[in-house]
């Protein structure tokens, strides 16, 4: 049976936590995509897929919740397979945006970064409250700081197209990103290795 429903108490609180940041991350992924198109930026697509794989990630967890350990690593490892996918994708977006050589626009890029840096503080401060839980919370505290880190890049990234006039930081945001994103998920696949007993 792989059900333990009621043996964990704070399994309530984890469901809402984890309906809490879902939300978050998938308005996020919807505003970050829009603006990341309309200002031609790497650094905001390549964040607004991983706010998309998040919010994957987040609802995996959710059919976690209240269930055994081999159901959890389980969820941990397709949580890290997802993003393990979605930094080549991004990886292989930044490439097609260099060759076309677009210009992002440096204003857009700051103001929407600002926001996506408050929505995932956010969750940050609401997952870390289970980040001895579970490896399926646990990835969701790793989830959440990987993107507070790939909100300030875009943030840099914005003022150094701004101040340089060169679409170059916005490049190398993207691939930060997708670097960044590729090693959580990497991270999360050997916790869900370590986690069997």
């Amino acid at each position: 049976m792989d059900c333990d429903c009621g043996a964990d108490p704070s399994a309530a609180l984890e469901r809402r936590t984890l309906w809490m940041v879902l939300v978050i991350n998938s308005v996020m992924f919807v505003v970050e995509l829009a603006f990341g198109l309309r200002a031609d930026s790497s650094g905001l697509i390549a964040d607004s897929l991983d706010m998309l794989a998040d919010a994957g990630v987040y609802g995996i967890s959710l059919g976690a919740v209240s269930r055994s350990l081999k159901r959890q690593r389980r969820a941990a490892q397709l949580s890290g397979r997802l993003q393990i996918l979605l930094a080549i994708w991004v990886l292989l977006e930044v490439l097609r945006r260099s060759v076309l050589g677009l210009e992002p626009m440096s204003a857009v890029m700051m103001g929407i970064g600002a926001l996506a840096l408050l929505a995932n503080l956010l969750c940050l401060v609401l997952v870390r409250r289970h980040r001895n839980g579970g490896v399926h919370m646990r990835a969701s505290v790793i989830f959440s700081t990987n993107d507070t880190l790939a909100n300030l890049g875009v943030i840099v990234a914005g003022l150094l197209v701004a101040w340089t006039g060169s679409p170059i930081p916005d490049l190398l945001i993207g691939t930060a990103i997708s670097l960044l994103v590729l090693n959580g998920g990497l991270r999360i696949l050997r916790e869900a290795r370590a986690s069997r007993p």
